[in-house]
């Protein structure tokens, strides 16, 4: 496995494993995560993708009888510590998934919701916050006059995008995205990939995607899943290009998954 990887590490797993009851679904994970670029997971169902990216901000911890070994580190800490303060964590490494999941509340209240939890009171610096994160995700000119209006009657796009500014007015440093576009058509699709582009200039992205053609789109960095394993970490380009790994060539030409 090619792990060249020259840029800052902002997250670097150190043979990780985990385990579901008896089933070992991650298996000895060496993974460093680059600042400021896009890291695309790809391999196919119940490979562990999903899986690993929960366990970057420890959302893994609510499903029963998991069990975790090895390191995670994040800003030089090890999260798999005792010592980890969780909700500063999630304030730090915010999370997208699959299918937009919006509060029932106003759009205003979904994206002030975490500054809130994290103590923001101020009716000016919530507006300004909301107005910046909406911004962000190219969301307020399209739902400025309605801000006290529903989050869920936005439409299914729509909701995704609010979703990810809620995820931004934390103002984290990590952003994971699980299969952010499988749900949506393919217009949408398309505005949240050239989000994804423009959000990391300021952002880590990390997104799992079913997508090959997305991933070589909107990644650096391409990293692919086996059965529980990380079998090829690398540059987007080679991956597609020129896989060190038989296993991954097969995949990607479409022999398996």
């Amino acid at each position: 496995m090619s792990t060249d990887i020259s840029t800052k590490a902002i997250f670097d797993c150190v043979d990780l494993n985990l385990w579901y009851g008896d089933h070992h679904a991650l298996k000895e994970i060496n993974f460093p995560i680059n600042e400021k670029e896009v890291t695309a997971i790809i391999g196919p169902s119940g490979c562990g993708k999903s899986t690993f990216i929960k366990t970057l901000n420890l959302m893994i911890k609510y499903v029963p009888n998991v069990r975790m070994a090895g390191e995670i580190n994040f800003d030089k800490q090890n999260i798999l510590s005792d010592r980890l303060d969780l909700v500063e964590l999630r304030k730090k490494v915010g999370m997208v998934f699959q299918k937009g999941n919006p509060f029932p509340q106003s759009i205003f209240d979904n994206v002030a919701y975490g500054p809130r939890i994290h103590g923001i009171k101020k009716k000016e610096e919530l507006n300004n916050i909301v107005e910046n994160s909406l911004k962000d995700v190219a969301l307020w000119d399209e739902v400025k006059d309605r801000l006290n209006g529903p989050a869920l009657g936005l439409s299914g796009g729509q909701q995704q995008r609010l979703c990810i500014a809620r995820a931004l007015a934390t103002k984290p440093d990590v952003l994971l995205m699980d299969e952010p576009t499988s749900a949506l058509d393919p217009i949408s699709t398309l505005k949240i990939e050239e989000l994804i582009l423009k959000l990391k200039e300021k952002y880590t992205i990390v997104i799992v995607t079913h997508n090959m053609q997305q991933a070589s789109r909107v990644s650096d960095k391409t990293a692919f899943f086996l059965m529980g394993q990380l079998i090829e970490l690398d540059n987007t380009q080679k991956i597609f290009s020129n896989p060190s790994d038989e296993r991954t060539e097969g995949y990607i030409s479409g022999r398996f998954g």
